[in-house]
């Protein structure tokens, strides 16, 4: 009872007896005996496998449906398809896009290939070695086009030396680190260990080179490649597709690269980029899913 209701009630001389009543009212007590602490709370039965189940099927079924699950062909299908809208046009171009994830510390997908049969003449890279001695031989005898030690940088910066390539001995990678770095690293040119492309064996570097392609993906990790031509038959253009796809799984860790160094704790630390889509185009058809890829 508040206290204004008994300031109140005690100013009304019908009703102050009423309130003494109340005030002096005896009042009920509530114990807990022992027994209802100890009781517990049942859990419910563990789900067996078959309610399981059946919850996971129903979960599957609200969950959304990818859109394009009903738009994938097989890649003959779609090879046939893109052949009979560029019916006009042999010379067209069959594009293949492999769509890759992009997570927190991967590296862009790039490599290099050589496809069974190739769509057009490959252009010759010309490679710049900073070397000396007997790499600098090995070099030359290899097909280098420019063998030099620290002299070269000052023409490479001025623009006298060009190149598509640059290799570096892992001695001279210090001397032209703090001058080449801004120079060649915006442009992708600048020799690192990760690429490769800083190495003791430069001869056999360059011998692994001839007659291969590169290829790169964009930041958001899609990789886009010309892959046959309109009028190669159906084999050829499934043995390119075949072929680039294995060397970009390869690359991504979704396959393991068995000339690879058989190194466990190496091995798992690469990061692997899951393939989410593999499409085929060309310049006037459609973008095709493949199912099969």
């Amino acid at each position: 009872m508040s206290l204004a209701l008994a300031q109140l009630a005690s100013r009304c001389r019908q009703c102050s007896g009423t309130v003494a009543l109340m005030r002096y009212a005896p009042q009920r007590q509530f114990h807990y005996t022992p027994a209802v602490l100890a009781r517990k709370e049942r859990k419910p039965p563990a789900p067996t496998k078959k309610q399981l189940a059946i919850k996971e099927r129903k979960r599957a079924k609200k969950t959304k449906k990818n859109l394009y699950d009903n738009e994938k062909m097989t890649l003959a299908d779609a090879i046939n398809v893109l052949r009979a809208v560029e019916v006009a046009s042999p010379n067209a171009t069959y594009e293949l896009v492999v769509k890759t994830e992009m997570g927190k510390g991967t590296t862009i997908p790039k490599g290099r290939y050589t496809l069974p049969r190739e769509t057009k003449e490959q252009t010759k890279d010309r490679i710049l070695v900073f070397a000396e001695g007997r790499q600098a031989e090995e070099a030359k005898k290899a097909g280098a086009d420019i063998v030099g030690g620290l002299e070269l940088v000052e023409g490479i910066i001025n623009g006298r030396h060009q190149a598509t390539l640059f290799l570096c001995s892992r001695n001279l990678i210090r001397g032209i680190t703090p001058k080449l770095g801004r120079v060649l690293g915006p442009r992708g040119l600048m020799p690192s260990e990760r690429r490769g492309t800083v190495t003791d064996d430069i001869a056999g570097f360059i011998r692994r080179l001839k007659g291969t392609s590169e290829w790169k993906g964009d930041k958001e990790g899609t990789i886009r490649q010309p892959i046959a031509k309109m009028h190669f038959p159906v084999n050829d253009v499934v043995k390119n597709v075949r072929y680039f796809l294995n060397v970009v799984k390869r690359a991504t860790g979704n396959i393991r690269d068995p000339k690879a160094d058989t190194n466990k704790k190496e091995t798992s630390q690469k990061p692997t980029q899951a393939i989410t889509r593999v499409l085929l185009s060309s310049r006037q058809g459609p973008s095709i899913q493949i199912a099969d890829a």
